[in-house]
């Protein structure tokens, strides 16, 4: 069986963002774990408009060509980091927003989260992700990684981790991979 596709996923679009210095280091620890398959998503780049899909996600018969390719990134995962700034307590309106484009495609698929921010280091937000994450019947890791004051990390446009950051990567990694093979579908 090949390796589970893990898909790390940058939330925040704002120009001058942190998120994808942060999804970029992310994903070079999960690469070097080696449990997994490793892409960055994007959701700059993936540039879903407003939720306009005209039947409910459940249905699965997407209109818009955009919505078709969001659905084919997602089903392509096995599991899920997403990596999510916190605005005003809470996450950003582009992943809940991504998040709700879908519904079966995030079915039964494990999910972590990478937080920062200032003193709280994202941890509201992930607070406030999980239970909507499971609605969609994603399922939410209790390990988590969280940078408070993001920006003492980044040197010339990257992350510098920490030790305590690395293997709070690693230790996420770890449950992603166990739980992912139990989750997984089994192929013969």
């Amino acid at each position: 069986m090949s390796k589970p596709t893990l898909q790390v996923i940058v939330a925040s679009t704002r120009p001058g963002r942190i998120g994808l210095p942060v999804g970029e280091w992310f994903r070079d620890v999960a690469a070097e774990h080696g449990a997994f398959a490793v892409e960055l998503v994007d959701l700059a780049e993936v540039a879903l408009p407003f939720f306009d899909e005209p039947k409910h996600p459940k249905l699965g018969d997407y209109v818009h060509q955009h919505t078709r390719d969001w659905s084919a990134t997602i089903t392509r995962g096995d599991a899920f980091v997403m990596v999510t700034p916190e605005y005003n307590h809470g996450f950003n309106a582009v992943l809940k927003n991504a998040i709700d484009f879908l519904s079966n495609e995030w079915a039964y698929k494990p999910v972590g989260f990478v937080s920062y921010g200032g003193v709280s280091a994202g941890t509201r937000a992930v607070h406030a992700i999980k239970p909507i994450a499971s609605a969609v019947k994603l399922v939410p890791l209790f390990d988590t990684v969280a940078i408070p004051f993001v920006q003492q990390f980044l040197v010339d446009g990257a992350i510098v981790a920490s030790e305590a950051m690395t293997r709070g990567a690693v230790t996420m990694l770890d449950e992603l991979a166990k739980v992912t093979a139990m989750l997984r579908p089994r192929t013969a």
